[in-house]
């Protein structure tokens, strides 16, 4: 088939019990494959025993998701690849309206879903909503979704919008655009790393897209939860990281200022504020890491990174703060 729906599980045999089924039901025009990071949980032999044509890919180790989707997919072969999390419910049809999109403009690289709450179906959920943006000092926000407030799903963002970032958890992508850009960097071992996929696939002149026709609807946290200190540590460090790598010349050291200013004040908040050591130590050994680490990585250069930078202009820490923006479309 033209399709592969990758998989990626790490000891989630309880989420693939609940959530494999509805994926097997509302997806014939694809292959469905479970990519396999060396679970502990019996997974493999669950699935064997109840899903026989599930196609398994066993990896030796846990790669995290970025290693894990780049060691899997090295073994697919399809036009399309759909990462998809293994908490993630689907719907009838909802892979129809992506795949016709994505056939009618080929210089659309990727995109997603509109990502709505297992928990609460009329709300939007935290990782991907309707579309992911990015602002001018990198940090990520959503159509439906700016830090932690989370908007009631009105048909307010059904409208299909190019992005700056898909979401991981439910990402279509051309096979040849994946492979060009250079896959996942594995060395984020997790958080942020679709981010910069779509930051390497405009920079190679692609497009992102938010197809909202087709929806899903997803958990959240299955991995990590979300005041987990490991987490935060890893989102700090990763972003900054994914900004080295990426940012135009001419913004570099303006955006490393500022960072360093702002990633400071939110790590005292943290402390003070709210007595969250744990967190604050995160953010300080994130951004130790990311100094260290930094000169591994190197800085992509040209035009087209400027000609495709299409991150937002403003601070959405502004928006939302001074401004008092807490919805995508209180700013535009």
């Amino acid at each position: 088939m033209k399709t592969a729906i990758v998989i990626l599980n790490w000891n989630g045999r309880h989420m693939l019990e609940k959530y494999l089924p509805t994926v097997i039901q509302h997806s014939p025009e694809a292959d469905v494959i479970v990519a396999d990071n060396a679970s502990t949980d019996n997974s493999i032999s669950w699935l064997r025993e109840n899903h026989p044509s599930v196609r398994i890919i066993q990896l030796d180790k846990n790669y995290g998701f970025a290693g894990g989707y780049n060691k899997a997919l090295e073994q697919v072969e399809s036009e399309y690849y759909l990462l998809l999390n293994s908490d993630v419910e689907v719907t009838p049809g909802w892979l129809k309206p992506l795949l016709e999109k994505m056939e009618a403009d080929k210089e659309i690289a990727a995109c997603q879903p509109k990502l709505l709450s297992i928990y609460n179906k009329e709300s939007f959920e935290y990782a991907g909503a309707s579309g992911g943006h990015l602002d001018k000092y990198g940090y990520p926000f959503c159509r439906g979704r700016i830090f932690d407030t989370l908007e009631e799903d009105k048909g307010q963002y059904d409208n299909d919008e190019e992005i700056f970032w898909a979401t991981g958890a439910c990402l279509l992508i051309r096979s040849s655009a994946y492979r060009e850009a250079g896959g996942l960097d594995e060395r984020f071992f997790a958080h942020n790393e679709e981010i910069d996929l779509c930051w390497r696939l405009h920079q190679k002149g692609g497009k992102v897209y938010c197809f909202p026709q087709s929806k899903v609807y997803h958990l959240g946290g299955g991995t990590l939860p979300k005041s987990n200190p490991r987490k935060t540590f890893l989102n700090f460090r990763n972003n900054l990281t994914m900004l080295w790598k990426n940012l135009p010349e001419e913004d570099l050291k303006k955006v490393m200022r500022t960072r360093l200013f702002l990633d400071y004040l939110a790590a005292f908040q943290m402390l003070i504020l709210q007595r969250n050591y744990k967190d604050f130590r995160a953010v300080i050994e994130g951004r130790r890491a990311f100094r260290k680490w930094r000169k591994d990585f190197k800085r992509v250069k040209g035009n087209k990174v400027s000609l495709n930078d299409k991150r937002k202009n403003y601070s959405i820490l502004w928006q939302y703060y001074a401004k008092k923006c807490k919805y995508y479309s209180d700013i535009n």
